[in-house]
C-alpha cells in the first residue's frame, strides 16, 4: 500500500459521519484491546431511538475484508446494532480471518441501515442500484445489499443471494426487496 492510499483511508475515517465513526471506534477498540465500547453520549438522536437492521462492510485496498449485518433489528437501538455488527464484521465473517490491529490504517468502512423488506412477485420489481434483495426458500435466506461493485444485473444479484443462502437458483424461492441508507 502506498502512503497516498494510507492517507486516503485516514482522510475517509476523519470525515466519516457518526454512523461510520461509531463502527470505526467499535472496531478499533475491539481489535486492539478486546473492549466493547459503551454507546457514546454524543451521537445523533436517531442512533438512540431508531431500531433497524444494519450491515457493517469493511474493505481493505478496495477488497471486501468483512461484512456482517442483520435484516431486522436485534438490539434495542441502532447504535447498539452497529456496535454488535461492527465487531462481528471485523472478527466473525467466516470468509475471512479476524482483522488484526496492524490492518486498521488500511481499512475503509461503510454502514448500511436497512429499510423494511417488502415482498415482491417478480424480479422485474428490482433495481440493483436502488434495492437490495432477500431470497427465501424454506428456512434458508440470503441477502445482497444494493449498489455493489461487480453486480451488473438483477439476475446476478439474485444468483449471489441464492448462493449465500445455499439455494439452487432453479428452486422455487420468494423474493423481497429493501432500500438502504448507506453511510460512509
Amino acid at each position: 500500500m502506498t502512503e497516498a492510499q494510507v492517507q486516503e483511508c485516514q482522510k475517509k475515517r476523519s470525515n466519516a459521519d457518526p454512523w461510520v465513526r461509531l463502527a470505526w471506534d467499535t472496531i478499533t477498540a475491539y481489535v486492539t484491546d478486546r473492549n466493547i465500547i459503551p454507546v457514546p453520549k454524543d451521537l445523533p438522536e436517531a442512533l438512540y431511538k431508531e431500531q433497524a437492521g444494519a450491515f457493517v462492510s469493511i474493505h481493505k485496498l478496495g477488497e471486501l475484508r468483512g461484512c456482517i449485518g442483520t435484516i431486522a433489528p436485534v438490539m434495542p437501538s441502532l447504535a447498539e446494532e452497529i456496535i454488535r455488527n461492527a465487531i462481528c464484521a471485523a472478527t466473525q465473517d467466516p470468509r475471512f480471518h479476524p482483522i488484526a490491529a496492524s490492518e486498521l490504517q488500511f481499512l475503509d468502512i461503510s454502514v448500511d441501515v436497512l429499510g423494511a423488506p417488502e415482498p415482491i412477485s417478480s424480479k422485474s420489481e428490482l433495481d440493483i442500484k436502488r434495492y437490495g434483495v432477500i431470497v427465501t426458500c424454506g428456512g434458508r435466506r440470503g441477502l445482497l445489499l444494493p449498489d455493489l461493485e461487480g453486480v451488473e444485473s438483477v439476475d446476478h444479484q439474485i444468483f449471489i443471494a441464492c448462493r449465500k443462502a445455499g439455494i439452487d437458483p432453479s428452486e422455487h424461492y420468494a423474493l423481497q426487496r429493501f432500500e438502504v441508507i448507506r453511510h460512509y
